[in-house]
C-alpha cells in the first residue's frame, strides 16, 4: 500500500507574486488571505520525508512560515527567477547535513552555474556557501526520491522547456504553454492535477483560464487546483465560484492528500 503523500502550497502566484509592487489594482489591495500570492512552490511530504518543488525568492519566508526543520531535496521545474532565486537561502538545510539533493535538468544546472558561481567553486569555496548535490534528469526516464518514483513531464514555457513531475497519484504542472500529446501520455489516470493558470486573457507562455480548463479536460484528473496566478485573474472567492465541479483555485497555505 502506498504512503499518503501530503502537499502543501508554499507559493500560488505568479513572478511577481499579489499584491504586485506598487499596484492600485483591487486584486493587489484585497483584504482576503487568499489573494496574497508568493512566488510558486510546494512541498511534498511522506512517511519521514520532505521534497521542495522550487525555490523562489520567497523561499525563507515560506520556510519560515510552515516552520520546517529539514528537507531532503529540492526539484527545479526550470530556470527561470522565480522559480530559483532563493537557492542562496537553503543554506541552513545544507549545514544541517553538508549538502542538499537538487534534481532538475543539465540546462538548468548550467544557468545556475552561472548565476550562483560562488555555490559551485571548487577551489576557495566561500565556507559559508551552500553545496548542492546535482542530479540530472530528463523527461526520458523516472527517477527515484527516496521510496517514490517520480515520473517527469516535459512542456513548453513559451519556447522554453519545462519539467513537471508525477508521484503516485498527484502531478504538477506549472509555467505552461503548450504539452505533447506523448507527454500527456504519462499523466493518464492522474488523481489530483496541479495546473498554472495565469489570467483569463491570453498569453504568449503561459495557459489562460480558458486553455486550462481545456486542458483539464483532456486529463480528467478527479480534482484539480489552478496555481502561478496572476491578479489579473481576479479576486479567489469570485473566480472560484465560477470554475467547473472539483476545479478549484489553490491559494498559500492549503494542505491537500493523495
Amino acid at each position: 500500500m502506498k504512503s499518503e503523500l501530503t502537499i502543501t502550497f508554499l507559493g500560488t502566484g505568479t513572478s511577481q507574486g499579489i499584491p504586485v509592487i506598487g499596484s492600485t489594482h483591487p486584486v493587489c489591495l484585497s483584504s482576503d488571505l487568499k489573494d496574497k500570492r508568493l512566488r510558486v512552490s510546494v512541498m511534498l511530504e511522506w512517511e519521514e520525508y520532505r521534497y521542495v518543488i522550487d525555490c523562489g525568492p520567497d523561499f525563507r519566508q515560506q520556510m519560515l512560515r510552515e516552520k520546517v526543520p529539514c528537507i531532503d531535496g529540492i526539484l527545479l521545474t526550470h530556470e527561470h527567477s522565480d522559480h530559483t532565486a532563493g537557492l542562496d537561502d537553503i543554506r541552513p538545510f545544507s549545514f544541517q547535513k553538508g549538502h542538499v539533493d537538487f534534481y532538475t535538468h543539465k540546462r538548468v544546472f548550467t544557468s545556475l552555474h552561472q548565476r550562483f558561481a560562488y555555490i559551485f567553486e571548487t577551489e576557495n569555496k566561500y565556507p559559508g556557501a551552500p553545496t548542492i548535490a546535482e542530479i540530472e534528469v530528463s523527461k526520458n526516464e523516472s527517477f527515484q526520491l527516496a521510496n517514490k518514483e517520480v515520473t517527469p513531464i516535459e512542456f513548453l514555457h513559451g519556447k522554453l522547456p519545462v519539467l513537471g513531475f508525477k508521484i503516485d497519484g498527484f502531478t504538477y504542472l506549472t509555467d505552461m504553454k503548450t504539452i505533447s500529446d506523448a507527454e500527456l501520455e504519462k499523466i493518464k489516470n492522474t488523481e489530483v492535477l496541479v495546473l498554472s493558470c495565469l489570467r483569463e486573457k491570453p498569453h504568449y507562455s503561459h495557459l489562460n483560464l480558458d486553455e486550462a480548463l481545456a486542458l483539464v479536460e483532456r486529463i480528467n484528473p478527479k480534482v484539480t487546483y489552478f496555481t502561478h496566478i496572476s491578479h489579473l485573474l481576479g479576486f479567489h472567492e469570485e473566480v472560484e465560484a465560477r470554475l467547473p465541479k472539483n476545479v478549484y483555485l489553490a491559494y498559500d497555505g492549503l494542505k491537500i492528500s493523495v
